[in-house]
């Protein structure tokens, strides 16, 4: 029967980092609320966590490559929220953040999870941040912890 590794939501003694995007906070701060709802829901106690605010999505990928390549934390969850505007800046930024969120978790080897949202309206980004969506800050704490956990079982494996 061949192994398999999952994850459990459930934090132990490790250390995650939240970078927020102060850009659009009415949508961040409702995904940051979140993401730590989830954490100490599964058991993080506050000093367990640490939270970096940017000025916008943008600066998410430097920070949070920061952050992962610190050795101080076992996942780094990003958080930040593209509203489509009238000009091509919204694919620009799409583009950057998701190619450098994407690297920060490649070049350090630490789970560097995706909270972003990326919509086309207003309406659209309140439903992602706790509406009829659910809350992306959320789901993205909950697949940072269980990244955790089937990293760790992957290292305990002999």
């Amino acid at each position: 029967m061949p192994q398999e590794l999952h994850g459990v939501l459930q934090v132990g003694k490790e250390r995650y980092g939240i970078v927020v995007s102060r850009f659009n906070d009415f949508i961040t701060s409702r995904l940051l609320d979140g993401a730590l709802d989830c954490l100490r829901r599964h058991g993080a106690v506050d000093e367990q966590i640490t939270i970096m605010w940017v000025p916008g999505s943008f600066e998410v990928p430097l920070a949070a490559r920061r952050l992962a390549g610190s050795g101080k934390f076992a996942a780094v969850i990003c958080l930040a929220a593209v509203i489509r505007g009238q000009t091509d800046h919204y694919d620009y930024v799409c583009q950057q953040i998701t190619r450098g969120v994407g690297e920060a978790g490649l070049a350090t080897g630490v789970p560097v999870l995706f909270g972003v949202i990326t919509t086309d309206s207003l309406d659209g980004a309140i439903d992602r941040a706790g509406a009829k969506g659910g809350n992306q800050g959320f789901k993205s704490a909950a697949a940072a912890i269980e990244m955790v956990h089937v990293f760790d079982q992957l290292n305990e494996m002999k």
